[in-house]
């Protein structure tokens, strides 16, 4: 019997974070009435991540890992989303800067008629524990460019918890090109253009040290990905298979 949810753990270089997170994770999708299965994307590591979550593996038969030769937070999920099987697969970054209790908020009963459901630190509600005032004021100037230059709908775009619903998630990955941060974007900026219902879900987010982000590199990285987002979509490079 198929899943009804798939969790998505994209992960590189996480030794330390993995025998932290993966418990809380299994330790909740135990309690809940439904069948799941937890699958971790090592994505280029060059650390104990993919032993580490062998290790899980070997004891949870519900885990599984899969390994990607090169980093990147787009190609890993891209990876982990075409090879779950869940009904609903939902992305989870490794440090549980949202607490995995506010997952059922993503999923029916909470949510009807939703095809994405994505994490807030905007949205009315939401709120921030922790997070220095020069990393708040990144993320907010990128999303400003993000709304005037690819989607203006959504209010944070970059959060690492998201929720699509298998259909979506089967249609968007196969055409996602982004292997680095700024997948999010393209997969919500193809999704809205598909007629995809996309709602913001508002959530406690508490700032964990040791973003894999480079500050300046990855903003530069960034900013022009959303300028290749908007040409692949002109050229007609989402189109369905």
């Amino acid at each position: 019997m198929e899943p009804f949810l798939s969790l998505i753990v994209p992960a590189h270089n996480e030794q330390d974070r993995l025998p932290i997170s993966l418990p809380q994770i299994h330790d909740f999708l135990a309690r809940q009435p439904y069948a799941s299965e937890i699958v971790v994307v090592d994505s280029g590591s060059t650390d104990a991540t993919a032993a580490v979550a062998r290790d899980f593996a070997a004891r949870w038969p519900e885990l599984r890992l899969i390994a990607v030769p090169r980093p990147g937070k787009g190609l890993a999920v891209r990876h982990g989303m075409l090879a779950a099987s869940g009904t609903y697969r939902f992305i989870c970054d490794a440090d549980l800067s949202m607490p995995i209790d506010q997952l059922p908020r993503f999923l029916p009963p909470a949510l009807v008629d939703v095809d994405i459901a994505i994490a807030s630190r905007e949205a009315a509600g939401a709120r921030r524990f922790g997070e220095p005032a020069y990393r708040h004021l990144i993320g907010r100037a990128f999303n400003t460019l993000v709304r005037l230059l690819t989607i203006p709908e959504i209010q944070d775009t970059q959060c690492g918890f998201k929720c699509f619903h298998r259909l979506a998630a089967e249609d968007l990955f196969r055409v996602q090109q982004i292997e680095g941060w700024t997948f999010d974007v393209e997969v919500l900026y193809i999704a809205l253009r598909r007629g995809y219902r996309v709602v913001e879900v508002p959530i406690p987010w508490i700032y964990q040290a040791g973003s894999r982000v480079r500050v300046v590199r990855d903003s530069i990285t960034m900013f022009a990905d959303l300028f290749r987002i908007r040409r692949a979509w002109q050229r007609g490079d989402y189109a369905r298979g």
